[in-house]
């Protein structure tokens, strides 16, 4: 995961990393499986020139490889008030 947010740091997408859908542009998630378990980091790169993470979670399925939707608007809500914040 490290090595991932630190080549998107440096300014290329990281092979993980995809677009991450159901939110604007410059979204990118992450995801890695480890011992069995899934996690997803999503982060934000198009804010300033810095990578901002918006969140990082245990994905535990309830609805197949979807997202969860309360995990869907948590970041929204999280992109939304970074953006605010940042401008």
């Amino acid at each position: 995961m490290l090595s991932a947010l630190t080549i998107a740091a440096e300014g290329s997408k990281p092979d993980k990393a995809k677009p991450f859908k159901g939110v604007d542009g410059g979204v990118f998630e992450i995801a890695l499986r480890h011992g069995g378990d899934a996690f997803r980091v999503i982060y934000a790169v198009k804010i300033g020139l810095d990578i901002w993470v918006l969140h990082a979670f245990q994905k535990k399925s309830k609805s197949g490889i979807k997202t969860p939707q309360i995990e869907v608007d948590l970041i929204r809500d999280r992109l939304r008030r970074l953006r605010e914040a940042l401008s």
